[in-house]
């Protein structure tokens, strides 16, 4: 802390945001109670791919209280855009956009595709009345496994296309096939990221209101995009933005699921201006399973060839991500993230990654927390850990012999980005020495000659992409009577914004964290902004605060000095207050400025107010790294796993609150070890989902994780003022594949080489069974 200077960034401060959420007075979209409301639900396909010959809704209707039931031919011809797909920059050698409007038309693809919705007066009776909707569907042949989905002979999903393939992306970078040619040892592995299930505490709900008085539509929504979600609302009713407001009151968790614009939030606000009254739709968690974008998904083949020494000299990476049935916003990403991200935190100067996207009869994928980069480190660590296995080194040799040093940054990689800022090796050595890694090797190598539960140690270093742009806002205004209120388009759904931009700007305009009002996730509030996800809300839209903080402070001081008939280099902002330097009962507080501000006290030439709403624009992404170290105890008689130590190193940039860094790196690490150890959604043949609730879908609990042991390298960022990188995603991207190594490392010494997720006790047992 500077002296006087009261210091908020770096500082553990309690988020200030709890309280309500602790005692139940935050509002959630199924709290709203709106005036003589209406209640949506959805009639949904039971079979994975059928043609709809016809929808019968006599029977619905004449149940007591419903209100309206509609189908495509209702509701599409009204719309005047289709649901929005984002396709970025990348060069895709091939994409075809199925253009998908809210409910199925001639076809159903995957079980839970909606065919129509009933309006009632209560949810009990729409409830009933989706039963009474009677749909005769012609079934069709379904496929759910994406390389089948690729055979010429496969049932296809669009007639228009020849076969099933939705994208292809290629990137190049150097010679690879004189890298394989000139290799002393090659290593190949075909491992599978399962499709994974996101499954925030707040399945997904949308209301709307539509004032005809005035033509505007309000709508609440669960969402991480709320301008996103105006956009397109926008467009599709064909009304000015301006007549749209879109609410993200709190939000229960999003992990990118709710990165997206469904179907749902187009018909609800939909109905609510076609009926005239407000409308609320809210899912059940097991239509949340079958109507919520799923994850992961993908099958790999990698293959590196090396040196004698463990020096990666090439790297060969094909892939096939099982998109579902058709593009929700974003659908492609995550499979080009991950051929982007290949090469993790490695030096490797010849690449050759493809990435083929397939329609299936399964629900969409979306990105979901991570986005193609816990793919990408899986398969890379995997292949390192291969590598090492293939030439008798230590797992932590093989990384530093292939990391890329901290004096070759900016780094560019041969699939074309380019690292910011990094100390590879630094990260790995903390957390080698904080879990004592040599000593879990001596207590591995006493086991395994004395005989008990096997033990395991994985390493997995890692790197993310973040920070995203183009832009956001973070304006900042101090109010007239000294107040600040600080506008960000970021839209929080767990994270703690409004502690960090508060922190934020109480440090640089010195003032305390109870002055500071945060306004987010309302586009009446904060016109413009983009949104949260892929961990950019504190590298851009923290930046974007403190710059227009800074801009405040700077034109206080001006104002200030004006009225302590000081020059502005001799006044300086002190505990709240402008003082003159060495004359410090010259002063005056920031409600005096303020006031003065608005008032038009002003130097000559000065505009009244004292606000600023400038948006940050990056000029990169920055890139997050660090290393995970587990070690796991295996029980040979039930396979049954146990972590007995999980410690991360992570390197975010410059940390802002250390106690909400601490806590995404714990709920990120929980979900990489979900995956790695339990989670997975299971098709039959038919395209019907069998892990349909938390009955069949395997969550951890809190008693089968781990007491986690957080540190950190810091490494600030040059691209944006706070030095910050992003977190959000780092625990989740690390732990998967630390976890899976610490297994596989643990039946090593059995001849296992590689085993696909989720781990479960069965799985390892069956593999000690046939071993033994």
């Amino acid at each position: 802390m500077k002296e006087g200077i009261p210091q908020f960034m770096g500082v553990r401060i309690r988020r200030r945001e709890d309280p309500d959420l602790i005692t139940g007075r935050a509002l959630f979209v199924a709290d709203l109670q709106l005036d003589d409301m209406l209640h949506m639900a959805v009639v949904r396909s039971p079979f994975a791919h059928a043609r709809i010959r016809d929808i019968d809704a006599q029977a619905a209707l004449a149940i007591e209280g419903v209100v309206a039931v509609l189908t495509a031919k209702d509701v599409h011809p009204h719309l005047r855009a289709p649901l929005p797909m984002v396709i970025g920059p990348e060069e895709y050698e091939l994409l075809r956009w199925p253009k998908r409007y809210p409910l199925a038309e001639g076809k159903v693809r995957y079980v839970g595709d909606p065919v129509a919705v009933v309006v009632a007066q209560d949810p009990y009776t729409a409830a009933d009345a989706v039963e009474q909707v009677r749909v005769d569907y012609e079934p069709l042949p379904a496929v759910t496994d994406p390389e089948a989905a690729l055979r010429d002979d496969a049932p296809r999903l669009y007639e228009e296309w020849e076969d099933n393939l939705a994208h292809r992306a290629v990137v190049r970078g150097g010679d690879v096939e004189r890298a394989f040619d000139e290799a002393e040892v090659t290593v190949q592995l075909r491992l599978i990221n399962q499709r994974l299930i996101p499954n925030p505490m707040e399945p997904r709900a949308v209301a709307a209101r539509y004032d005809a008085d005035v033509e505007r539509l309000t709508v609440w929504t669960t969402t991480q995009i709320p301008h996103g979600v105006r956009g397109a609302l926008s467009k599709a009713l064909d009304m000015p933005p301006d007549r749209v407001r879109v609410i993200g009151p709190n939000v229960g968790g999003g992990f990118g699921a709710k990165a997206n614009m469904y179907p749902e939030e187009m018909l609800v606000p939909f109905l609510a201006r076609r009926l005239g009254r407000p409308v609320r739709w809210v899912a059940s968690r097991t239509e949340d399973y079958l109507a919520t974008s799923h994850g992961r998904d993908q099958i790999s083949e990698i293959a590196l060839a090396a040196d004698a020494e463990g020096r990666v000299l090439g790297l060969k990476l094909r892939l096939i991500a099982d998109l579902g049935a058709h593009y929700f916003r974003v659908t492609p990403y995550p499979s080009v993230h991950t051929i982007h991200m290949i090469c993790g935190p490695y030096r490797i100067r010849n690449v050759h990654a493809e990435a083929l996207g397939v329609f299936t009869n399964k629900v969409p994928t979306e990105p979901y927390r991570g986005a193609g980069r816990p793919e990408a480190i899986y398969l890379i660590e995997r292949a390192m850990d291969a590598l090492a296995d293939e030439l008798g080194l230590d797992p932590a040799e093989v990384r530093r012999r292939n990391y890329i040093p901290p004096d070759a940054f900016p780094y560019t990689t041969p699939t074309g980005l380019t690292y910011d800022s990094g100390d590879y090796a630094r990260a790995l050595e903390q957390a080698l020495e904080r879990i004592d890694y040599a000593a879990w090797r001596e207590e591995q190598a006493r086991r395994r000659r004395e005989g008990g539960k096997l033990l395991g140690i994985g390493i997995a270093s890692y790197i993310e992409i973040c920070g995203f742009g183009p832009w956001e806002t973070g304006s900042v205004t101090v109010e007239p009577d000294g107040s600040v209120t600080v506008r960000a388009g970021s839209m929080p759904n767990g994270q703690g914004h409004i502690t960090t931009w508060s922190q934020i700007a109480a440090e640089v305009l010195q003032v305390p964290l109870e002055q500071v009002t945060v306004k987010l996730g309302d586009t009446a509030e904060v016109p413009r902004g983009i949104g949260t996800f892929g961990s950019r809300s504190t590298p851009v839209a923290g930046s974007a605060v403190m710059v227009n903080a800074q801009t405040v402070r700077d034109k206080a001081l001006q104002i200030a000095a004006h009225l302590l008939e000081a020059a502005p280099p001799d006044v300086v902002l002190r505990d709240g207050a402008f003082h003159v330097r060495g004359v410090p009962q010259a002063r005056v507080t920031w409600e005096e400025v303020a006031r003065a501000a608005y008032a038009g006290e002003l130097p000559e030439g000065m505009e009244p107010g004292l606000s600023s709403e400038e948006r940050f624009k990056p000029p990169g992404e920055t890139y997050p790294f660090g290393t995970h170290v587990c070690v796991v105890e295996i029980d040979p008689d039930t396979g049954a796993i146990a972590i007995l130590r999980y410690l991360t190193v992570d390197d975010c940039g410059r940390v802002i609150n250390p106690m909400i860094v601490e806590g995404q790196i714990h709920g990120g690490a929980a979900q990489g070890i979900g995956q790695a150890l339990y989670e997975g959604a299971v098709y039959d043949e038919a395209g019907n989902l069998l892990t349909g609730s938390l009955m069949d879908y395997a969550l951890p609990k809190a008693s089968q994780l781990p007491s986690f042991e957080t540190h950190r390298t810091e490494t600030p960022t040059p691209l944006n003022p706070l030095g910050a990188k992003g977190v959000g995603e780092a625990a989740t991207i690390g732990s998967t594949p630390t976890v899976v190594n610490a297994v596989v490392d643990a039946l090593s010494h059995l001849g296992v080489r590689h085993l696909d997720m989720p781990l479960t006790p069965q799985r390892i047992w069956q593999v000690l069974h046939e071993r033994q």
